[in-house]
């Protein structure tokens, strides 16, 4: 399964004029938190799936999975700002063969927003595959919400081939691409944004 995204040119060139100088600003929004946390004792944060199996409802493989997300300091710094943080969990789903490498027959990408609204203090979660989204009075209700995944449509079970074993995996990360290639480059050589945890992997029972 492929995840694509489309952007609407915008012609206008006031605006464009003005996107150097506000892109500035947000860089240096952010290298403003990375200051503030060095003078603090720094977090690093950690994401790990604690558990994930698959259940089979109406043909559809359906993914249950418990993760653990702690943010670290210069991610919690910007969600307070008001910067909206994307969390990605990974599904695959590998076929075994005997005299072969492996083949990965299905990916999905599902991708939750984390954010932020000072003037309200509430945390909003937003599911962008599917456009749901709950409002939260915490932090950690809002995290513990991200992190209990329940039901989640993964696959058409007819897609299976028959005889064929098959697993799956899953891993979830704190996902950088929305911002700018400037902030991008900035995250990359900052650990506290490689946030992502090691695959959990299961065989999938026919």
């Amino acid at each position: 399964m492929i995840q694509r995204s489309f952007s609407r040119r915008n012609n206008d060139p006031g605006r464009r004029r003005g996107l150097p100088a506000a892109l500035a600003a947000v860089v240096a929004c952010f290298l403003a938190f990375a200051t503030i946390a060095q003078e603090r004792v720094d977090h690093a944060g950690y994401f790990v799936v604690r558990s994930a199996s698959t259940s089979l409802q109406d043909g559809v493989r359906m993914l249950d999975a418990r993760l653990q997300l702690v943010l670290s300091t210069e991610a919690l710094d910007a969600l307070n700002a008001g910067v909206p943080i994307t969390i990605e969990l990974q599904t695959q789903l590998i076929r075994s063969r005997r005299f072969l490498p492996d083949a990965q027959d299905a990916e999905l990408a599902t991708r939750f927003e984390l954010e932020y609204r000072p003037l309200s203090q509430r945390y909003i979660v937003r599911n962008l595959n599917s456009g749901d989204q709950d409002s939260f009075a915490t932090l950690y209700s809002a995290l513990n919400n991200l992190g209990r995944i329940n039901a989640l449509p993964i696959i058409d079970d007819g897609l299976l081939r028959p005889g064929k074993d098959y697993r799956m995996r899953v891993r979830v990360m704190l996902q950088t691409q929305q911002y700018p290639a400037p902030l991008r480059l900035v995250f990359f050589w900052r650990s506290q944004w490689q946030l992502q945890s090691e695959w959990f992997e299961w065989t999938l029972k026919r």
